[in-house]
């Protein structure tokens, strides 16, 4: 059963806003993500989704998305929903557990994340892929935990 996510007032001064705004900042920032067409959006405390390009440089031999595409989309819409409700440390992953439900094809794709549980030291969060066919492609739930890193100290995470 699902706990109740903190009120947006108790995420930052600044409010919950402007807490989602520099994290889908810090996103756009990783040097990875230059290798992904994407673009993430936090809606809400918990809750976030990233639209992205599947194209033939991500395909295998048989002609779909590879694997490491759906985990680094799970991972990082599950990661970004639950970083949403702590607003003083980057999250790191510990586990993630990937279900492949159907082959992903050129087109774009929707990764869809929400917290599930745990406020203080760890979160989980669950996640899902729509292909561009409108057909679940990927589920998947993810642990993380707090780091010892500020997310104010990264250069991404800017107002």
């Amino acid at each position: 059963m699902s706990e109740t996510p903190p009120d947006a007032s108790e995420l930052t001064a600044t409010g919950a806003e402007g807490h989602f705004r520099r994290l889908e900042s810090l996103y756009r920032s990783a040097p990875v993500n230059r290798t992904f067409e994407s673009r993430i959006e936090i809606s809400g405390p918990g809750h976030a989704r990233i639209r992205f390009q599947v194209d033939e440089s991500s395909f295998h031999a048989a002609g779909a998305a590879h694997g490491t595409l759906y985990f680094k989309m799970l991972d990082d819409v599950a990661f970004y929903a639950a970083n949403s409700l702590v607003s003083d440390r980057f999250l790191l992953t510990t586990a993630f557990n990937l279900h492949f439900t159907r082959p992903m094809r050129a087109g774009e794709a929707v990764a869809e994340g929400r917290w599930i549980s745990g406020r203080r030291r760890v979160l989980i969060a669950d996640a899902h892929i729509i292909g561009s066919d409108g057909e679940e492609a990927a589920r998947g739930t993810g642990t993380f935990v707090r780091s010892h890193i500020p997310l104010s100290s990264l250069p991404g995470y800017k107002s």
